[in-house]
């Protein structure tokens, strides 16, 4: 049987959808603003701690 395709790692999450990432690019920066207008309590996935 083969593996599923997704294989969860924070690390990589973070890197190519984490904040940082968005804010490197026009089009990034458009979604942090719309998602702040909508009022999202978390605006991109970074590892939060509890």
């Amino acid at each position: 049987m083969s593996k599923r395709t997704y294989q969860p790692h924070n690390k990589s999450r973070a890197r190519t959808h984490g904040f940082r990432k968005r804010n490197e690019t026009k089009a990034g920066r458009k979604v942090l603003k719309a998602r702040r207008l909508k009022g999202r309590h978390r605006l991109a996935t970074t590892i939060y701690k509890k």
